[in-house]
Protein backbone atom coordinates (compact mmCIF):
# COMPACT_ATOMS: atom_id res chain seq x y z
CA UNK A 1 0.00 0.00 0.00
CA UNK A 2 1.37 3.30 -1.14
CA UNK A 3 2.09 5.97 1.85
CA UNK A 4 -0.59 8.05 0.99
CA UNK A 5 -4.03 5.80 0.64
CA UNK A 6 -4.18 5.28 4.66
CA UNK A 7 -4.62 8.94 4.57
CA UNK A 8 -7.14 9.21 1.75
CA UNK A 9 -9.10 6.00 3.08
CA UNK A 10 -9.33 8.46 6.61
CA UNK A 11 -10.24 11.38 4.44
CA UNK A 12 -13.32 9.74 2.78
CA UNK A 13 -14.75 9.37 6.49
CA UNK A 14 -15.31 13.08 6.88
CA UNK A 15 -17.92 13.76 4.18
CA UNK A 16 -20.66 11.04 3.11
CA UNK A 17 -20.39 12.44 -0.29
CA UNK A 18 -17.79 12.12 -2.99
CA UNK A 19 -18.83 15.17 -4.76
CA UNK A 20 -20.56 18.61 -2.59
CA UNK A 21 -19.96 21.32 -5.01
CA UNK A 22 -18.92 24.73 -2.37
CA UNK A 23 -15.99 26.88 -1.73
CA UNK A 24 -16.98 27.18 2.19
CA UNK A 25 -15.07 23.69 3.26
CA UNK A 26 -12.16 25.13 0.72
CA UNK A 27 -12.14 28.54 2.00
CA UNK A 28 -11.93 27.25 5.91
CA UNK A 29 -9.21 24.63 5.14
CA UNK A 30 -7.10 26.94 2.83
CA UNK A 31 -7.01 29.99 5.73
CA UNK A 32 -6.07 27.24 8.36
CA UNK A 33 -3.14 26.70 5.98
CA UNK A 34 -2.03 30.28 5.89
CA UNK A 35 -3.47 30.33 2.20
CA UNK A 36 -0.90 28.54 0.02
CA UNK A 37 -3.00 29.38 -2.99
CA UNK A 38 -1.63 33.20 -2.33
CA UNK A 39 1.68 32.46 -2.98
CA UNK A 40 1.55 29.93 -6.06
CA UNK A 41 3.47 30.96 -9.71
CA UNK A 42 1.41 32.48 -12.24
CA UNK A 43 -2.12 30.15 -12.38
CA UNK A 44 -3.84 29.30 -15.98
CA UNK A 45 -7.04 28.26 -15.10
CA UNK A 46 -8.93 25.55 -17.90
CA UNK A 47 -12.94 24.68 -17.92
CA UNK A 48 -14.67 22.70 -20.14
CA UNK A 49 -16.27 19.40 -20.64
CA UNK A 50 -13.94 17.97 -23.11
CA UNK A 51 -10.46 18.33 -24.14
CA UNK A 52 -8.95 20.10 -20.85
CA UNK A 53 -6.29 17.75 -20.05
CA UNK A 54 -5.21 17.57 -23.54
CA UNK A 55 -5.41 21.61 -23.88
CA UNK A 56 -2.93 21.36 -20.30
CA UNK A 57 -0.58 18.89 -22.17
CA UNK A 58 -0.19 21.51 -24.86
CA UNK A 59 0.89 24.09 -22.83
CA UNK A 60 2.86 22.08 -20.51
CA UNK A 61 4.57 20.80 -23.44
CA UNK A 62 5.07 23.79 -25.05
CA UNK A 63 6.27 25.37 -22.19
CA UNK A 64 8.76 23.50 -20.89
CA UNK A 65 10.14 23.22 -24.59
CA UNK A 66 10.80 27.07 -23.90
CA UNK A 67 12.75 26.05 -20.34
CA UNK A 68 10.33 27.18 -17.86
CA UNK A 69 8.94 25.06 -14.87
CA UNK A 70 5.70 23.76 -15.10
CA UNK A 71 3.20 22.52 -12.13
CA UNK A 72 0.17 20.41 -13.17
CA UNK A 73 -3.11 19.58 -10.94
CA UNK A 74 -5.39 17.58 -13.04
CA UNK A 75 -8.10 15.06 -12.34
CA UNK A 76 -8.81 12.19 -12.35
CA UNK A 77 -5.77 9.88 -12.47
CA UNK A 78 -6.15 6.63 -14.32
CA UNK A 79 -3.95 4.37 -12.40
CA UNK A 80 -1.93 6.61 -9.51
CA UNK A 81 -3.22 8.93 -7.26
CA UNK A 82 0.03 10.98 -7.61
CA UNK A 83 -1.09 11.62 -11.65
CA UNK A 84 -3.34 14.64 -10.43
CA UNK A 85 0.14 16.15 -9.17
CA UNK A 86 3.06 17.50 -11.43
CA UNK A 87 5.55 19.18 -9.62
CA UNK A 88 7.56 21.33 -12.17
CA UNK A 89 11.46 21.41 -12.28
CA UNK A 90 14.15 22.31 -14.95
CA UNK A 91 14.34 20.09 -17.57
CA UNK A 92 10.75 18.96 -17.26
CA UNK A 93 8.62 17.67 -14.22
CA UNK A 94 7.86 14.59 -12.92
CA UNK A 95 4.70 13.16 -10.60
CA UNK A 96 4.88 14.04 -6.85
CA UNK A 97 6.70 11.22 -4.95
CA UNK A 98 4.39 8.81 -2.57
CA UNK A 99 6.08 10.45 0.72
CA UNK A 100 5.77 13.84 -0.48
CA UNK A 101 2.11 13.98 -1.65
CA UNK A 102 1.17 11.91 1.98
CA UNK A 103 3.18 14.18 3.67
CA UNK A 104 1.04 17.40 1.86
CA UNK A 105 -2.40 15.04 2.36
CA UNK A 106 -1.11 15.08 6.35
CA UNK A 107 -0.56 18.02 6.72
CA UNK A 108 -3.79 18.87 4.94
CA UNK A 109 -5.78 16.50 7.72
CA UNK A 110 -4.60 17.82 10.34
CA UNK A 111 -5.42 21.54 9.41
CA UNK A 112 -8.66 20.36 8.26
CA UNK A 113 -9.26 18.37 11.78
CA UNK A 114 -12.69 16.73 12.08
CA UNK A 115 -14.72 18.98 9.57
CA UNK A 116 -16.44 17.82 6.65
CA UNK A 117 -14.88 17.79 3.44
CA UNK A 118 -14.47 16.10 0.21
CA UNK A 119 -11.39 14.19 -0.64
CA UNK A 120 -11.26 16.16 -3.74
CA UNK A 121 -11.20 19.64 -1.61
CA UNK A 122 -8.51 18.11 0.43
CA UNK A 123 -6.49 16.95 -2.15
CA UNK A 124 -6.52 20.55 -4.26
CA UNK A 125 -5.59 22.00 -0.77
CA UNK A 126 -2.53 19.36 -0.98
CA UNK A 127 -1.60 20.52 -4.68
CA UNK A 128 -1.76 24.27 -3.31
CA UNK A 129 0.48 23.01 -0.76
CA UNK A 130 2.85 21.28 -2.57
CA UNK A 131 2.70 23.88 -5.79
CA UNK A 132 3.56 27.08 -3.19
CA UNK A 133 6.54 25.15 -1.74
CA UNK A 134 8.20 23.94 -5.30
CA UNK A 135 9.51 26.75 -7.29
CA UNK A 136 8.02 27.36 -10.73
CA UNK A 137 7.42 29.45 -13.39
CA UNK A 138 3.75 28.10 -13.98
CA UNK A 139 0.72 26.17 -12.44
CA UNK A 140 -1.62 24.68 -15.04
CA UNK A 141 -4.43 24.30 -13.06
CA UNK A 142 -8.15 22.14 -14.58
CA UNK A 143 -11.39 22.71 -13.25
CA UNK A 144 -12.14 19.06 -11.45
CA UNK A 145 -16.18 19.77 -12.16
CA UNK A 146 -18.43 22.74 -13.22
CA UNK A 147 -16.65 25.33 -12.40
CA UNK A 148 -18.65 28.37 -10.16
CA UNK A 149 -18.19 26.03 -6.82
CA UNK A 150 -15.19 23.85 -7.85
CA UNK A 151 -12.41 23.44 -5.45
CA UNK A 152 -9.75 25.09 -8.02
CA UNK A 153 -12.17 28.08 -8.63
CA UNK A 154 -10.51 30.02 -5.33
CA UNK A 155 -7.44 31.68 -7.67
CA UNK A 156 -8.82 35.58 -7.53
CA UNK A 157 -6.50 36.40 -10.44
CA UNK A 158 -5.13 33.46 -12.80
CA UNK A 159 -3.29 35.16 -15.90
CA UNK A 160 -5.23 33.85 -17.95
CA UNK A 161 -8.67 31.10 -18.46
CA UNK A 162 -9.73 29.00 -21.05
CA UNK A 163 -12.55 27.15 -21.92
CA UNK A 164 -12.64 24.22 -23.74
CA UNK A 165 -15.80 22.97 -25.62
CA UNK A 166 -18.68 22.49 -23.40
CA UNK A 167 -21.45 19.67 -24.34
CA UNK A 168 -23.88 17.60 -21.71
CA UNK A 169 -22.16 16.20 -19.15
CA UNK A 170 -22.50 15.62 -14.98
CA UNK A 171 -25.98 16.61 -14.96
CA UNK A 172 -26.69 15.90 -12.15
CA UNK A 173 -24.55 18.18 -10.37
CA UNK A 174 -24.31 20.92 -13.00
CA UNK A 175 -27.84 21.39 -14.66
CA UNK A 176 -29.99 19.49 -17.28
CA UNK A 177 -29.30 22.27 -20.24
CA UNK A 178 -26.37 22.85 -21.70
CA UNK A 179 -26.96 26.84 -20.98
CA UNK A 180 -27.07 25.96 -17.28
CA UNK A 181 -23.71 23.97 -17.61
CA UNK A 182 -22.10 26.40 -20.11
CA UNK A 183 -23.17 29.18 -17.02
CA UNK A 184 -21.09 26.84 -14.31
CA UNK A 185 -18.04 26.56 -16.15
CA UNK A 186 -18.51 30.48 -17.10
CA UNK A 187 -18.31 31.28 -13.29
CA UNK A 188 -13.99 30.39 -13.43
CA UNK A 189 -13.52 33.79 -15.53
CA UNK A 190 -12.38 36.70 -13.87
CA UNK A 191 -12.62 40.78 -14.21
CA UNK A 192 -9.82 42.04 -16.67
CA UNK A 193 -8.66 38.41 -17.00
CA UNK A 194 -7.98 36.79 -20.72
CA UNK A 195 -10.05 34.32 -21.42
CA UNK A 196 -9.72 31.93 -24.32
CA UNK A 197 -12.93 30.09 -25.69
CA UNK A 198 -12.39 27.30 -27.57
CA UNK A 199 -15.00 26.10 -30.38
CA UNK A 200 -18.42 26.05 -29.16
CA UNK A 201 -22.04 25.36 -29.90
CA UNK A 202 -23.75 28.72 -30.30
CA UNK A 203 -25.83 28.14 -27.08
CA UNK A 204 -22.93 27.66 -24.45
CA UNK A 205 -20.73 30.44 -26.63
CA UNK A 206 -24.11 32.84 -26.24
CA UNK A 207 -23.97 32.00 -22.01
CA UNK A 208 -20.13 32.70 -22.12
CA UNK A 209 -20.30 35.41 -23.93
CA UNK A 210 -22.94 37.45 -21.59
CA UNK A 211 -21.14 35.97 -18.57
CA UNK A 212 -17.60 37.80 -19.39
CA UNK A 213 -19.55 41.25 -20.47
CA UNK A 214 -20.79 41.19 -17.03
CA UNK A 215 -17.88 40.98 -15.11
CA UNK A 216 -15.35 42.66 -17.99
CA UNK A 217 -13.22 39.93 -18.46
CA UNK A 218 -11.76 40.19 -21.85
CA UNK A 219 -12.35 37.51 -24.65
CA UNK A 220 -10.40 35.44 -27.40
CA UNK A 221 -12.56 33.48 -29.38
CA UNK A 222 -12.26 30.74 -31.77
CA UNK A 223 -13.17 31.99 -35.24
CA UNK A 224 -13.75 35.44 -34.33
CA UNK A 225 -10.71 36.59 -32.40
CA UNK A 226 -8.25 33.28 -33.83
CA UNK A 227 -8.36 30.14 -36.06
CA UNK A 228 -6.63 26.69 -36.15
CA UNK A 229 -6.74 24.32 -38.92
CA UNK A 230 -4.61 21.51 -40.81
CA UNK A 231 -2.87 22.43 -44.74
CA UNK A 232 -0.76 20.00 -46.33
CA UNK A 233 0.48 18.40 -43.34
CA UNK A 234 1.09 21.48 -41.25
CA UNK A 235 -1.18 22.92 -38.36
CA UNK A 236 -2.09 26.63 -39.39
CA UNK A 237 -2.63 29.00 -36.05
CA UNK A 238 -3.83 32.34 -37.02
CA UNK A 239 -4.55 35.55 -34.90
CA UNK A 240 -4.11 39.64 -34.31
CA UNK A 241 -0.09 38.97 -33.17
CA UNK A 242 0.33 37.06 -36.23
CA UNK A 243 0.22 33.06 -38.06
CA UNK A 244 2.00 30.01 -36.36
CA UNK A 245 2.85 27.56 -39.33
CA UNK A 246 4.00 24.41 -36.71
CA UNK A 247 3.80 20.93 -36.99
CA UNK A 248 0.46 18.47 -37.03
CA UNK A 249 0.00 17.61 -32.83
CA UNK A 250 1.50 13.66 -31.94
CA UNK A 251 -2.00 13.21 -30.31
CA UNK A 252 -4.39 11.71 -32.78
CA UNK A 253 -7.47 13.08 -33.99
CA UNK A 254 -9.13 16.21 -35.63
CA UNK A 255 -10.14 17.95 -32.29
CA UNK A 256 -6.78 17.80 -30.91
CA UNK A 257 -6.18 20.77 -33.61
CA UNK A 258 -8.86 22.46 -31.58
CA UNK A 259 -7.01 21.39 -28.56
CA UNK A 260 -3.36 22.75 -29.70
CA UNK A 261 -5.02 25.93 -30.55
CA UNK A 262 -6.79 27.03 -27.48
CA UNK A 263 -3.53 26.16 -25.72
CA UNK A 264 -1.52 28.10 -28.22
CA UNK A 265 -4.41 31.14 -27.59
CA UNK A 266 -4.02 30.80 -24.16
CA UNK A 267 -0.31 31.22 -23.76
CA UNK A 268 -0.36 34.40 -25.97
CA UNK A 269 -2.97 35.94 -24.51
CA UNK A 270 -1.73 35.35 -20.64
CA UNK A 271 1.63 37.18 -21.49
CA UNK A 272 4.05 34.17 -21.32
CA UNK A 273 4.25 32.75 -24.65
CA UNK A 274 7.28 31.47 -25.56
CA UNK A 275 9.65 31.69 -28.60
CA UNK A 276 8.38 30.04 -32.28
CA UNK A 277 10.55 27.40 -31.77
CA UNK A 278 8.93 25.95 -28.13
CA UNK A 279 5.63 26.43 -30.00
CA UNK A 280 7.23 23.85 -32.86
CA UNK A 281 9.01 21.14 -30.51
CA UNK A 282 5.84 21.40 -28.11
CA UNK A 283 2.64 20.78 -30.18
CA UNK A 284 4.35 18.14 -32.08
CA UNK A 285 5.55 16.74 -28.89
CA UNK A 286 2.81 16.79 -26.34
CA UNK A 287 1.55 13.68 -24.98
CA UNK A 288 -1.96 13.06 -22.93
CA UNK A 289 -2.69 9.07 -22.07
CA UNK A 290 -6.24 7.77 -22.83
CA UNK A 291 -6.39 9.88 -25.79
CA UNK A 292 -6.52 7.67 -28.79
CA UNK A 293 -3.66 6.50 -27.26
CA UNK A 294 -1.89 3.88 -29.79
CA UNK A 295 -0.92 0.74 -27.10
CA UNK A 296 1.69 -0.59 -29.76
CA UNK A 297 2.65 -2.80 -26.78
CA UNK A 298 2.14 -4.48 -23.26
CA UNK A 299 0.44 -7.68 -21.90
CA UNK A 300 -3.23 -6.92 -23.93
CA UNK A 301 -1.18 -6.23 -26.56
CA UNK A 302 -0.25 -10.00 -26.76
CA UNK A 303 -4.35 -10.98 -26.98
CA UNK A 304 -5.24 -9.35 -29.79
CA UNK A 305 -4.99 -10.75 -33.32
CA UNK A 306 -1.40 -10.66 -34.79
CA UNK A 307 -1.27 -7.40 -37.12
CA UNK A 308 -3.91 -5.61 -35.77
CA UNK A 309 -3.56 -2.27 -34.07
CA UNK A 310 -5.10 -1.32 -29.90
CA UNK A 311 -6.32 2.05 -29.18
CA UNK A 312 -7.64 3.41 -26.20
CA UNK A 313 -9.63 6.43 -25.39
CA UNK A 314 -11.26 7.48 -22.35
CA UNK A 315 -13.96 9.11 -24.26
CA UNK A 316 -17.42 9.24 -22.20
CA UNK A 317 -19.99 11.11 -23.25
CA UNK A 318 -21.98 12.04 -26.96
CA UNK A 319 -18.96 14.81 -28.01
CA UNK A 320 -16.29 12.53 -26.72
CA UNK A 321 -17.94 9.61 -28.88
CA UNK A 322 -18.25 12.31 -31.68
CA UNK A 323 -14.21 13.21 -31.38
CA UNK A 324 -13.01 9.23 -31.18
CA UNK A 325 -15.18 8.56 -33.97
CA UNK A 326 -13.74 11.40 -36.47
CA UNK A 327 -10.52 10.15 -35.09
CA UNK A 328 -11.11 6.04 -36.29
CA UNK A 329 -12.49 7.85 -39.80
CA UNK A 330 -9.56 9.49 -39.92
CA UNK A 331 -7.26 6.25 -39.44
CA UNK A 332 -9.93 4.12 -41.70
CA UNK A 333 -8.87 6.62 -45.11
CA UNK A 334 -5.20 6.08 -44.16
CA UNK A 335 -5.45 2.38 -43.57
CA UNK A 336 -8.54 0.69 -43.57
CA UNK A 337 -10.00 -2.53 -41.26
CA UNK A 338 -12.46 -3.24 -40.21
CA UNK A 339 -13.21 -1.52 -36.41
CA UNK A 340 -13.99 -3.78 -33.08
CA UNK A 341 -14.89 -1.22 -30.18
CA UNK A 342 -14.58 -3.14 -26.37
CA UNK A 343 -16.80 -0.36 -24.41
CA UNK A 344 -17.38 -0.17 -20.51
CA UNK A 345 -19.45 2.77 -19.22
CA UNK A 346 -21.18 3.83 -16.42
CA UNK A 347 -25.07 3.92 -15.50
CA UNK A 348 -24.34 7.86 -15.26
CA UNK A 349 -23.65 8.49 -18.32
CA UNK A 350 -25.69 8.44 -22.08
CA UNK A 351 -24.37 4.86 -22.97
CA UNK A 352 -26.98 5.13 -26.51
CA UNK A 353 -25.15 8.74 -27.10
CA UNK A 354 -22.07 7.89 -27.05
CA UNK A 355 -22.29 4.56 -28.85
CA UNK A 356 -24.51 5.72 -31.90
CA UNK A 357 -21.30 7.57 -32.86
CA UNK A 358 -19.95 4.33 -33.72
CA UNK A 359 -22.98 3.19 -36.25
CA UNK A 360 -22.16 2.43 -39.44
CA UNK A 361 -18.35 2.84 -38.34
CA UNK A 362 -17.99 -0.57 -36.13
CA UNK A 363 -18.26 -4.29 -37.18
CA UNK A 364 -19.04 -4.82 -33.80
CA UNK A 365 -19.05 -3.87 -30.04
CA UNK A 366 -17.95 -5.93 -27.26
CA UNK A 367 -19.61 -4.69 -23.79
CA UNK A 368 -17.29 -5.39 -20.56
CA UNK A 369 -18.29 -4.24 -16.86
CA UNK A 370 -15.84 -1.98 -15.36
CA UNK A 371 -13.82 -3.61 -12.81
CA UNK A 372 -14.32 -1.93 -9.06
CA UNK A 373 -17.21 0.04 -9.88
CA UNK A 374 -20.41 0.33 -8.39
CA UNK A 375 -22.19 1.98 -11.09
CA UNK A 376 -20.54 0.09 -14.07
CA UNK A 377 -23.65 -0.60 -17.03
CA UNK A 378 -23.77 -4.63 -16.99
CA UNK A 379 -22.26 -5.90 -19.59
CA UNK A 380 -25.15 -7.41 -21.39
CA UNK A 381 -27.29 -4.45 -20.71
CA UNK A 382 -24.51 -1.82 -22.47
CA UNK A 383 -24.77 -4.89 -25.50
CA UNK A 384 -28.17 -3.87 -26.04
CA UNK A 385 -28.18 -1.07 -26.07
CA UNK A 386 -25.06 -1.03 -28.94
CA UNK A 387 -27.89 -3.48 -30.81
CA UNK A 388 -30.63 -0.50 -30.39
CA UNK A 389 -28.05 1.76 -32.06
CA UNK A 390 -27.44 -0.96 -35.15
CA UNK A 391 -24.40 -1.94 -33.93
CA UNK A 392 -23.90 -6.17 -33.48
CA UNK A 393 -23.01 -6.46 -30.12
CA UNK A 394 -21.69 -9.02 -27.80
CA UNK A 395 -20.80 -9.08 -23.80
CA UNK A 396 -17.86 -10.30 -22.01
CA UNK A 397 -17.08 -9.89 -18.22
CA UNK A 398 -13.75 -8.97 -18.30
CA UNK A 399 -11.50 -7.24 -20.62
CA UNK A 400 -9.14 -9.62 -21.17
CA UNK A 401 -12.07 -12.68 -22.56
CA UNK A 402 -13.34 -9.08 -24.65
CA UNK A 403 -9.95 -9.00 -26.24
CA UNK A 404 -9.09 -12.89 -26.77
CA UNK A 405 -12.65 -12.81 -28.31
CA UNK A 406 -11.64 -10.57 -31.12
CA UNK A 407 -9.18 -13.25 -32.28
CA UNK A 408 -12.02 -15.50 -32.88
CA UNK A 409 -14.14 -13.13 -35.52
CA UNK A 410 -11.60 -13.97 -38.93
CA UNK A 411 -11.64 -10.95 -39.58
CA UNK A 412 -8.86 -9.92 -42.86
CA UNK A 413 -7.35 -7.90 -42.59
CA UNK A 414 -6.62 -7.56 -38.92
CA UNK A 415 -8.93 -4.86 -37.07
CA UNK A 416 -8.78 -1.87 -35.37
CA UNK A 417 -9.46 -2.42 -31.64
CA UNK A 418 -10.40 0.60 -29.81
CA UNK A 419 -10.94 0.11 -25.89
CA UNK A 420 -13.35 3.26 -24.63
CA UNK A 421 -16.55 4.35 -22.89
CA UNK A 422 -14.66 5.24 -19.84
CA UNK A 423 -12.03 7.00 -17.46
CA UNK A 424 -12.26 4.05 -15.40
CA UNK A 425 -11.90 1.65 -18.19
CA UNK A 426 -9.08 3.25 -19.70
CA UNK A 427 -7.17 3.25 -15.89
CA UNK A 428 -7.56 -0.15 -16.05
CA UNK A 429 -6.11 -1.00 -19.23
CA UNK A 430 -3.28 0.58 -18.75
CA UNK A 431 -2.79 -1.02 -15.06
CA UNK A 432 -3.46 -4.24 -16.69
CA UNK A 433 -1.49 -3.19 -20.09
CA UNK A 434 1.74 -2.57 -17.76
CA UNK A 435 2.31 0.98 -19.36
CA UNK A 436 0.93 3.27 -16.81
CA UNK A 437 1.53 7.09 -17.13
CA UNK A 438 4.87 8.67 -15.98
Amino acid sequence: MSAYQPIIERLLTLHPKRIDLSLDRMWRILGALDHPERKLPPVIHVAGTNGKGSTLAFMRAVLEAAGKSVHVYTSPHLVRFNERFRLGAPGGGSLVSDEALADALLECERANGSEPITVFEIETAAAFLLFSRHPADVVLLEVGLGGRLDATNVIDKPVACAITPVSMDHLEFLGDTIEKIAAEKAAILKRDVPAVIAPQAEAPLNVIERAAAQIRAPLRVCGQHWNVHAERGRLVYQDDDGLLDLPLPKLHGRHQLDNAGTAIATLRASGLAPPLAAFEAGIARAEWPARMQHLSQGTLKQLVPAGSELWLDGGHNAEGGRAIASALGDLEERVSRPLIVVVGMLTTKDSAGFLHNFSGLARRVIAVPIPNQEKSVPAGTLADIARSVGIPADARETLKAALVATAHLGLVPAPRILITGSLYLAGEVLAQNGTPPE
